[in-house]
């Protein structure tokens, strides 16, 4: 066997070992953004800065449209006051892009890169000079747990933790046309 048919072979095994990867990633996205959908409800708590131990509630409705990425809208409550709450998170290229609220241009964060890995999403977000991440750690398919840490001095600081758990599925229906 000639070093040229050999080359030749190891790069078709490789190339189908980088497909296989991407089929099983693509795989893994839609399986993890299928089970976000639904209602959620949860605590959370501020667990640095000038509110820290803040304890607040929330509630949010789940979806994936297209299967390529997410959101999450409703609302958080400490004590009286209620604030609406929402992210937006999709697929583009290899990375996550999207906004939490109306994004770093409005009173919100810019959600600037991304990977999936396993179970847990890690987002890269900014505003002006913030930066940081959100892990929404999925510990199965009724329970998300999320935290935000930001840097502070060059080191990520967790900020918020919130733990949602699911209160009810997203029911699916199909249309048959004949």
């Amino acid at each position: 066997m000639s070093l040229l048919s050999t080359t030749k072979k190891l790069t078709v095994v490789s190339a189908l070992v980088a497909f296989a990867n991407t089929t099983a990633a693509v795989a893994s996205e839609k399986a993890y953004f299928r089970n976000v959908e639904g209602q959620w409800s949860g605590a959370g708590n501020i667990v640095a800065g000038p509110y820290k131990n803040t304890r607040f509630t929330c509630k949010f409705d789940g979806t994936s449209p297209r299967g390529n990425g997410m959101e999450l809208s409703g609302t958080c409550r400490v004590g009286l006051f209620s604030q609406p709450m929402s992210a937006k998170i999709t697929k583009r290229g290899g990375s996550f892009r999207g906004a939490f609220l109306d994004g770093a241009k409005g009173k919100g964060l810019d959600i600037v890169s991304g990977k999936l890995r396993g179970k847990r999403l890690i987002l890269g977000i900014k505003r002006k000079k913030l930066n940081g991440t959100m892990i929404a750690n999925l510990k199965n398919s009724k329970k998300l747990n999320i935290t935000i840490s930001v840097k502070v001095n060059k080191k990520l600081v967790p900020f918020i933790g919130l733990t949602l758990n699911k209160t009810s599925n997203v029911r699916r229906t199909s249309l048959l046309v004949d």
